[in-house]
C-alpha cells in the first residue's frame, strides 16, 4: 500500500504530468471567466477571453497529448483549435468592421462601418 502511494506521488511529479494538469487548469479557467463576466453583466455572455483561454488550453493539451501519444486527444484538440480560431477570427472581423469611419472632408467621425453599409 505504501509502495503504491509512493509510486503515485513519484508519477505526479513528472514534469509532463504537471504540464497536463496546468493545461487542464487553463482550460477550466475559461469557464470561470465566462461565469464571472456573466455574473458581472447579469446575463449570459461569452467574453473574448473565453476563446483565448480555450485556444491556449487546447494547444497545451495538444502538446501533452502528442507527448503521451494519445490519438483521441490529439484529434479532439486539433478540431477544437479550429473552432476557437474561427470564433476569434469572426470576433476580430466584426471589431474591424465596427471601427469609426472618418469623413475625409472635415475629419470628423460620422458613423461606424456597419452603420454606413446599412444606409
Amino acid at each position: 500500500m505504501l509502495q503504491q502511494l509512493l509510486q503515485l506521488i513519484q508519477k505526479f511529479w513528472d514534469p509532463w504530468i504537471i504540464f497536463g494538469f496546468a493545461a487542464q487548469f487553463v482550460f477550466f479557467l475559461r469557464f470561470a471567466v465566462q461565469w464571472w463576466v456573466s455574473e458581472k453583466k447579469k446575463e449570459s455572455v461569452i467574453p473574448v477571453a473565453f476563446w483565448y483561454l480555450s485556444l491556449v488550453g487546447t494547444v497545451m493539451i495538444l502538446a501533452y497529448s502528442i507527448r503521451q501519444k494519445d490519438i483521441v486527444f490529439i484529434t479532439a484538440s486539433i478540431l477544437n483549435a479550429m473552432i476557437y480560431i474561427r470564433n476569434l477570427s469572426l470576433i476580430h472581423s466584426k471589431k474591424k468592421a465596427e471601427k469609426i469611419v472618418v469623413n475625409p472632408d472635415d475629419g470628423k467621425a460620422e458613423s461606424t462601418v456597419s452603420e454606413v453599409s446599412n444606409n
